[in-house]
Order: structure tokens, then C-alpha cells, then sequence
């Protein structure tokens, strides 16, 4: 067993986290022999939900979960801490753009940034969840000179899963045959999901997925629209927004951040641009990346291909 790392998951007692947090416990993201301790922020009104929480991790009886600290104070949430998950923010209601919520969450990702700045190791790997994820990432990174802008990352990982979803839907065949779809820009309306350079292995062969679909209506039209409409989709069904799928997404992208990406595959982060693909530098931006050693590249794709 390695020494345990120290994880923090903001908005701690929320529906996000409470799926999010059975899988750092388990194993599922940091890996199966990596043992951790899991701080636990939220604000002073959830600190009894937040011991119910706590009480349930202790009940799963995990063998990883070394050490749980509940708290309302940002110095105590942001000690040491190897990995952050920034889920908590201002929630998204039904009839709001994410546009809506930047002015409520600039104040909750400054105090975030200030803390990480002040507390957390300077290797430490920032996921922003809470929306709008890229603009909070830029915030939170504005406020934390000390760590590389470079560590700051925002979710369009649950766009990546939708896309990938709903092309081995259309397939017929089973999701993790689908591989590179891309998802351009922001988590927002406005992203663009690419299956241009997406693959599908089909009868032990890989195969183009725009070859594949062969009808470029739904790939640029009605597949598009899905992917961008999709969480609004679900906030009109549930009245709530995505959690339990928002949760396996960050575990996925921590996961493929902190271990590395597969051999010829792609994920989707939203990162700080260095000006690939004519986006301006130092906004973050959903690119495509491979991971080698902790430290994500973007990937060059050739367009006339």
C-alpha cells in the first residue's frame, strides 16, 4: 500500500458528491492500492446532512478510506490536499443558462482559489464540476498564483460519456466500442461534440464512425443538438440536474488525469489554451488530451484527414 493522499470534494453533502465519493472510497479512481483520506467541504447550514454522510462512508467499511474530515472551514478542506473535486457552486435551475450563475459563484471559487493557494501541495490536480466549470477554473487559478495554471481543469467529461453514449446507441453496440469522440469548447450549449475522428470496433475491426452512421443530418444536426440539449433534458425530467452521471464523469476524468490515458485514445478536458487551433491562449477550453505521467497534452488533430 502507498502512503495516503489527501483528496478534498466540495459541496460535500450535495447529490454530485454523494455518488462521487463512493468511488474515490472504492478504489475506482486513485486506484486500487492507493489509500486516502477524504476532506469534506461544504457550508455551516449542511453540517448535519454532512454527518449523515460521513456516518454512511464509515458504514461502507472500505478498507482505502483511511481518514474523513467534515468541515465548513476552507483551511481545514484544502490541507494538503493532492486532489480537489470543486463541486459545490451555485446549482442550475430549470429555465437558467449557466451564464445565470457566474455572478453567485466568482465570490465561492475566489475563497476556494485563496485556500488552495495558501493550503494545498503545489502539485495538487483541480477539477472544477460546478458550473460554468471553464469561467470557475479561471477564477480558482486566478486566485492560487503559487500552483501551475496548468493544474486547473474543468468537466467536459460527462459531454464526452453522453456523446460516446448516444453514438453506440445509434451503432448498436456496446459504449467502450466507441472511442475519440470530441467535445470542443465549453461545457454549455455551445459545445460542439466532433465524431470526426471517433472510431468504433465493430466485428474485431475499427472502423470510422461517420463511415459507420453514414448520415451526416444526424451527425452534425440531430446528434449535435442532443449532446448540447442534454442536460437540460435531464433538469426538465428529474427537476434537478445531472448528479449520478456528473459524478462518474469527474471520477473518469480524475481517474485518466491521475493514472494516464490508453494507447491511441483521446478524452476531453477542459484546459488552459496555449493557442492550439486558433483559441485564444489562457482561457480554458474543452480540447482533446492524452495523459502521460500526470501532465495532459493536447492532442494535434489534422482536419483535412
Amino acid at each position: 500500500m502507498s502512503e495516503p493522499i489527501t483528496v478534498v470534494v466540495t459541496g460535500a453533502a450535495g447529490q454530485i458528491a454523494y455518488s462521487l465519493l463512493y468511488q474515490l472510497a472504492a478504489g475506482m479512481v486513485f486506484g486500487p492500492n492507493q489509500p486516502i483520506n477524504l476532506h469534506l467541504l461544504d457550508i455551516p447550514v449542511m453540517m448535519k446532512v454532512l454527518d449523515g454522510v460521513v456516518m454512511e462512508l464509515e458504514d461502507l467499511a472500505l478498507p482505502l478510506l483511511k481518514a474523513i474530515v467534515p468541515t465548513a472551514d476552507p483551511a481545514v478542506a484544502f490541507k494538503d490536499v493532492a486532489a480537489a473535486f470543486l463541486v459545490g457552486s451555485m446549482p442550475r435551475r430549470e429555465g437558467m443558462e449557466r451564464k445565470d450563475l457566474l455572478a453567485a459563484n466568482v465570490e465561492i471559487f475566489k475563497v476556494q482559489g485563496e485556500a488552495l493557494n495558501k493550503y494545498a501541495r503545489k502539485d495538487v490536480k483541480v477539477l472544477v464540476v460546478g458550473n460554468p466549470a471553464n469561467t470557475n477554473a479561471l477564477i480558482c487559478s486566478h486566485y492560487a498564483p503559487s500552483i501551475p495554471k496548468q493544474n486547473f481543469t474543468a468537466m467536459t467529461r460527462l459531454d464526452q460519456n453522453r456523446a460516446q453514449a448516444a453514438v453506440a446507441s445509434r451503432l448498436n453496440v456496446q459504449v467502450d466500442k466507441v472511442k475519440n469522440v470530441i467535445i470542443w469548447g465549453n461545457h454549455s450549449s455551445t459545445q460542439y461534440p466532433d465524431t470526426a475522428h471517433a472510431t468504433v470496433t465493430l466485428e474485431g475491426s475499427t472502423k470510422s464512425v461517420p463511415t459507420e452512421i453514414n448520415n451526416e443530418d444526424w451527425l452534425n444536426n440531430i446528434f449535435v443538438e442532443i449532446i448540447q440539449k442534454r442536460g437540460a433534458a435531464v433538469i426538465a425530467a428529474r427537476k434537478m440536474s445531472s448528479a449520478m452521471s456528473a459524478a462518474k464523469a469527474a471520477g473518469d476524468h480524475m481517474r485518466d488525469w491521475w493514472v494516464g490515458t490508453k494507447p491511441g485514445e483521446w478524452i476531453s478536458m477542459g484546459v488552459l489554451s496555449d493557442g492550439s487551433y486558433g483559441i485564444p491562449k489562457d482561457i480554458v477550453f474543452s480540447f482533446p488530451v492524452t495523459v502521460e505521467n500526470g501532465q495532459y497534452k493536447i492532442v494535434q488533430v489534422n482536419f483535412s484527414s
